[in-house]
């Protein structure tokens, strides 16, 4: 899978997750008070909340892999706070040729090629299994925290 593909799956399921946290949120406060209206957002919740993050990180991952300045990266990250924003964000960065090119599996001749963050890519490219594996890690333990630390706003 090229990392625009891998990106713009992510960047699609994120709005697709928007959409089921409003609908449970429009199910709670306007059509189903009640039991089953916290029911769907909390699941609807739990779902963009775990979608969100993964699309946070594929946009770091794609980014470093892309050699996308930081402030980019950040650029990419927050669009996943705004409703629908990540499909808007992804075409812009296509019509940049932003997402061309495979994964950086080997260094080439250019310095950023040769930086940390860049090495331990391709460490995990070489090793899709364990790279993966400490993606996923990652992902449920910052959602984990986050689950703990209570919903946003504080609210049950």
């Amino acid at each position: 899978m090229s990392p625009r593909l891998f990106y713009r799956i992510l960047s699609i399921a994120e709005a697709i997750t928007w959409t089921i946290l409003i609908t449970a949120m429009l199910l709670k406060y306007v059509f189903a008070p009640g039991d089953f209206g916290d029911g769907a957002v909390r699941v609807g919740g739990f779902v963009h909340g775990l979608v969100f993050l993964a699309y946070g990180i594929t946009a770091v991952l794609v980014g470093v892999n892309q050699h996308w300045r930081p402030r980019l990266m950040l650029l990419a990250v927050s669009t996943a706070v705004v409703p629908y924003a990540t499909i808007p964000f992804d075409r812009w960065l296509e019509r940049r040729n932003l997402l061309d090119g495979p994964w950086r599996r080997e260094a080439t001749d250019d310095p950023r090629d040769h930086t940390v963050v860049s090495r331990l890519l391709r460490v995990g490219l070489a090793r899709p299994l364990l790279l993966a594996s400490v993606l996923v890690v990652g992902l449920v333990a910052v959602f984990t925290t986050l689950l703990v630390m209570g919903p946003p706003g504080g609210g049950a």
